[in-house]
């Protein structure tokens, strides 16, 4: 069984993220820190299974490494669905985080309905093909920034059982529910019982 996974990501949070859940898998992961020639992927596809698999077929043949991709939204109902696939660029091409979250806020300051959902699509690119994972995790959108942990919507997400949003959260407490954990969680049940061969 070849021994490394690409991680198509240079967010180091995100990194951190993946690391953390996925120690202890017998897998040796790879940051695109050590591809410094690729190129970034344009996200371009209207869904975030076409993003991820876009992700990881075009990185798994420039490397030739076995490519585990993802794609993440978040999915306000009040807004139908809303940034959804858009989520990074909510607020432009050249935005960033925080103005990302001041325009979702900014956009539901008069709504009484906050429910929204993360939901993160992995695609794991193999010689075999593509293949599938999800997590979602339910929860409301808060009326303010809370904590200063996570990144990207996390200190306005509140997950439903919680009383903290995911910024106030640890790391660990975050992992075991947040989407991306859940995702990889399947990911990972999937490689012990042999199911997948990153």
């Amino acid at each position: 069984m070849p021994q490394k996974l690409l991680i198509s990501t240079r967010n180091p949070h995100k990194l951190r993220e993946i690391m953390a859940i996925l120690e202890g898998s017998g897998v040796e992961l790879v940051s695109l820190e050590a591809f410094p020639d690729a190129h970034d992927v344009v996200e371009d596809r209207p869904t975030l299974e076409g993003n991820a698999a876009k992700k990881a077929e075009e990185l798994f043949a420039l490397t030739g490494l076995h490519t585990m991709a993802d794609d993440t939204g978040l999915e306000v109902d009040a807004l139908a669905g809303a940034p959804g696939v858009r989520s990074a660029r909510f607020a432009g091409d050249e935005a960033d985080a925080a103005a990302n979250r001041r325009l979702l806020l900014e956009r539901l300051a008069a709504a009484d309905d906050r429910r929204a959902r993360f939901r993160t699509v992995i695609a794991l690119t193999t010689p075999q093909g593509t293949r599938f994972f999800e997590g979602t995790c339910e929860g409301v959108i808060t009326r303010e920034e809370r904590g200063h942990g996570g990144f990207g919507y996390d200190p306005i997400f509140r997950p439903d059982g919680h009383a903290e949003t995911f910024a106030e959260m640890d790391a660990a407490t975050k992992n075991a529910i947040s989407h991306r954990g859940r995702a990889l969680a399947a990911f990972a049940d999937a490689l012990l019982r042999g199911e997948v061969r990153p």
